[in-house]
């Protein structure tokens, strides 16, 4: 199988059920309101949910994926509301917040969903979010309309005055609750994963929950868990509180700061974003009377008694879920804020990291503790980022993948545009009658096609063609990377897996011969670089030479699903920088050899019965000179046809025959660019920039008369 290197670039409440809990019990199902006058919710129990919402699995498995349901999933994502994630300020927050406090009844913990998350896809996993400190279980009241789309979601409310008993000796009735719901609805759909959400204390009951069912597939997504108590600034609290006289209330200085990372950089962002400064600092202002406000019912709903006890029950949750983490088997992911004022949330992300045998974990340096509460922290992305997302036991990277939207897709194109206006790029393609056109109009729409080239030095090109062929033609073009780019088996030197959160998010799969049989029984458009890592880690000399194998790797599986390939030829890597020091001069010096056979250790290998160069995956980067940056090209060939030529699978003189010809093509595209380019007079930066200078900086820059 041929493998793409990865780039080292680096209204009203409705009734809400419950059941009549005590701690001894559950009992039978019993109505019961929470009369509120300016939001909508709808209650979840442990009841099982209306097949309206959820369907079935195959008993078949995880290839029983049908077009239907690929094309349902592909609709729900390219269709999901744009902004979903909804800019709500901290005055709503708190509004709601004090209504859902005030107006509770009491009694035991019970599940809710809010209206606002609508019907999730068929299939969808459930969510279930345990809430912080407080527990009135809005904590990802910005995110319920995108999760709703792809998650069943089930919210915990803990009422204030609630006093569950969470100790060591007696595990709590919260936990059992939570542990009880997760094992009915795994028995009523055993395929499915449940996605647990811990914020704060609610990252402690996720991990003492996974700790007593290490037999349920869950996934835990836990934020700024409070498992680090001990060495928080909240524990020298519970004495203080003891010590306190009964008329000082107790208030949490500098709430602000705690409840985001930074108020100046939340009024920035919001400019940067293009909503008006005066409208921002109207916001800000609200937020500050909001929380003075909230602050004082805070006071009113949390006696020095109840808040004494809750923070008790923060660290008798912390103590269980520390002594247990032994026995925590699920994925987790770990989403760990920088300005965390309440918690060290950074050291403890570090330290759940290494002690979780599946633990990935994602920084944001400028975040505060109630990390789903700021702008630009959208959930949905995380997860998807980070490979989280899956609707059965394993990751399906075809049939779960869930396209950008139009917000994770300006992003990214906004966080790597400098790569494209560097580099100016002219991209060039070849229609059916032969005749090359500037643009991509060579490129048919429909799939499956297959995206065959040449792998510039460090992935260079990657940016500039994902994301023009998406710009252009709104085709997503679904490219086959290294495994290094989702998975390592020891932690160790290689780069965070966060580091390629945007190559998950725009559709990369790890290279295996199951998931490029995927993509083309799927019709997508798939890129395809036969020299890998070898070829994108070339060596002195070796510019747009292709390091391809002896075998034909991708001919037989193009041609059983009739896939057009496209031979293209990228070229400007020269004009970047220079190799100066390659892997040949890397391990004639021990240190760097050392460090070239750790990485790779670290890495899982390719082509391990391959031959020649080509062979040769080892991690490494070379050293480059760069240059004043100059101008790349892309050029797409006529595409080949290969639907008829089935009769071709069983003759493999003719499928190599036909690999063969798509290299030439390739070879024949680079060399066309090479000399074109040459004519050029916008190839470098200078003039380019003077172009822009007097036409404007949006303005395409020409380049040579075809």
């Amino acid at each position: 199988m041929a493998a793409s290197g990865a780039s080292l670039y680096l209204s009203n409440l409705s009734p809400a059920f419950r059941r009549d809990s005590t701690s001894s019990s559950l009992g039978n199902l019993k109505s019961t309101r929470i009369s509120t006058s300016s939001w909508r919710l709808a209650v979840s129990t442990e009841q099982k949910p209306s097949t309206s919402t959820r369907s079935d699995f195959s008993e078949r498995g995880r290839l029983d994926m049908g077009k239907d349901e690929l094309e349902a999933v592909a609709s729900a994502a390219a269709t999901s509301e744009d902004p979903a994630v909804e800019r709500r300020s901290l005055k709503e927050y708190f509004e709601r917040s004090k209504e859902l406090i005030i107006r509770s009844d009491g009694g035991p913990p019970r599940w809710f969903t809010p209206l606002e998350c609508g019907s999730p896809l068929a299939n969808s996993p459930l969510l279930l979010f345990l809430p912080g400190l407080i527990g009135g279980g809005l904590g990802l009241i910005n995110q319920h309309r995108r999760l709703g789309k792809i998650f069943e979601m089930w919210c915990l409310h803990i009422p204030v005055m609630d006093r569950t008993p969470f100790t060591d000796l007696h595990f709590s009735d919260l936990a059992k609750l939570v542990e009880r719901t997760i094992r009915t609805e795994n028995h009523r759909s055993p395929k499915r994963p449940i996605y647990l959400v811990g914020e704060s204390f609610g990252g402690c009951l996720a991990l003492a929950v996974a700790a007593r069912t290490p037999d349920i597939d869950l996934v835990l997504i836990l934020a700024n868990p409070a498992s680090s108590f001990s060495r928080s600034q909240l524990q020298p609290l519970i004495p203080l509180l003891d010590i306190m006289p009964d008329q000082h209330n107790v208030s949490l200085p500098n709430m602000l700061r705690l409840m985001t990372g930074d108020p100046l950089r939340m009024a920035m962002d919001s400019v940067l974003e293009g909503f008006p400064l005066q409208q921002t600092v109207g916001e800000l202002s609200q937020d500050l009377v909001s929380i003075s406000s909230y602050l004082s019912v805070l006071s009113d709903v949390l006696p020095r008694e109840t808040l004494r006890w809750k923070l008790q029950m923060l660290k008798s949750g912390s103590a269980v879920s520390n002594s247990r983490l032994h026995a925590v088997k699920a994925q987790t992911l770990i989403l760990s804020s920088g300005r965390d004022l309440l918690l060290p949330s950074q050291e403890e992300g570090e330290r759940l990291c290494r002690a979780l045998p599946k633990c990935e974990i994602r920084k944001f340096s400028d975040s505060g503790h109630f990390l789903f509460l700021e702008d630009g922290i959208d959930l949905v992305t995380i997860i998807k980022g980070a490979g989280f997302y899956r609707r059965r036991k394993y990751n399906d990277y075809v049939s779960d993948y869930m396209p950008p939207t139009p917000t994770e897709f300006g992003k990214i194109y906004d966080e790597n545009r400098w790569i494209n206006d560097v580099t100016s790029p002219v991209m060039l393609s070849t229609l059916e009658d032969g005749k090359i056109v500037r643009g991509l109009a060579g490129i048919p729409s429909a799939g499956p096609v297959l995206l065959v080239g040449y792998h510039m030095l460090l992935g260079l090109e990657l940016v500039p063609l994902i994301t023009n062929i998406y710009r252009e033609r709104n085709i997503l073009v679904r490219g086959i990377a290294h495994p290094l780019t989702f998975m390592k088996i020891k932690q160790g030197k290689l780069p965070d897996l966060s580091l390629y959160d945007t190559y998950r998010i725009m559709g990369a799969v790890p290279v295996s011969g199951t998931n490029f049989y995927k993509l083309l029984s799927s019709k997508s458009h798939v890129l395809l670089y036969p020299g890998g890592m070898r070829e994108a880690l070339h060596r002195k000399g070796e510019e747009y030479k292709l390091i391809w194998p002896e075998q034909a790797e991708f001919v037989r599986m193009a041609i059983r699903f009739g896939a057009k390939i496209i031979p293209f030829g990228t070229v400007g890597e020269d004009d970047i920088g220079k190799v100066v020091f390659d892997y040949d001069d890397l391990m004639k010096i021990p240190y760097f050899k050392g460090e070239i056979e750790e990485l790779t250790n670290e890495a899982v290998k390719l082509r391990t019965d391959a031959n020649g160069d080509v062979a040769n995956q080892d991690v490494h980067l070379p050293g480059i000179l760069p240059k004043l940056p100059g101008r790349f090209y892309f050029y797409f060939g006529k595409p080949i046809e290969t639907e008829g030529r089935k009769l071709e699978l069983k003759d493999r003189e003719k499928s190599h025959e036909l690999y063969l010809q798509v290299k030439s093509e390739v070879q024949k595209c680079i060399a066309y660019l090479k000399e074109r380019r040459e004519n050029d007079p916008y190839r470098n930066l200078i003039p380019r920039l003077i172009y822009q200078t007097i036409h404007g900086f949006t303005a395409e820059v020409p380049t040579f008369e075809l």
